[in-house]
């Protein structure tokens, strides 16, 4: 990791019979990866959400791929989901929503996220094949709703059009990475305050 001066930062340790799972953040950063999780597709992924969200990520994975790679994927989702519910903290100051259109060729996809405090993915995406080289694209919901359930926002993921499954998936992570983005910005007119009327997210 680098660019530690950040005090939005985490790192989180998850382990289990299938998987050990590290990952570090800087909310702050400036979209450096250093991606280890032994599934080649997944590191790709995790790149895009690190450059295009200026994220600094450090991501370490040990999994039961021998089996295939579902633990793998949706525990780091998970571990990455537990990295940025603690990395904003109270979430004084925070934008809160963020949301993003990004295109790839013929590909585009629309991705809304709000640090709401409540956990809930809505996800739409009609692959066109079954698998991205040797990733079965199944795994991509199991990421997301790792995500979602750990990081306690709300997700909405929606790709709009799309012929090559590469390009639908690489559109939802980009347009990801610049929703985390927007939403995680500390917002200077709201220093200190808590972006809800409720007082409390």
């Amino acid at each position: 990791m680098t660019h530690l001066t950040s005090e939005r930062q985490a790192e989180i340790v998850r382990n289990t019979l299938e998987t050990q799972v590290r990952v570090a953040i800087n909310l702050d950063g400036t979209g450096v990866a250093k991606l280890n999780t032994g599934v080649p597709f997944l590191d790709h992924m995790l790149d895009q959400i690190a450059r295009h969200g200026l994220i600094d990520l450090d991501v370490e994975a040990k999994g039961d791929l021998h089996i295939d790679a579902h633990h793998t994927v949706e525990d780091v989702g998970i571990t990455l989901g537990q990295a940025f519910a603690k990395a904003v903290g109270d979430k004084k100051g925070l934008v809160r929503y963020g949301h993003s259109y990004v295109p790839l060729d013929e590909a585009l996809s629309r991705v809304v996220v709000d640090f709401s405090g409540r956990p809930g993915l809505v996800f739409n995406i009609d692959f066109t094949r079954s698998h991205i080289g040797e990733f079965d694209v199944d795994l991509t919901r199991e990421f997301f709703q790792g995500f979602v359930n750990h990081a306690l926002v709300t997700l909405h993921i929606d790709n709009l059009r799309g012929v090559n499954s590469h390009h639908q998936c690489e559109t939802v992570f980009k347009a990801f990475a610049r929703a985390l983005r927007i939403a995680t910005t500390l917002d200077p007119r709201a220093a200190g305050v808590i972006p809800s009327t409720k007082g409390a997210l």
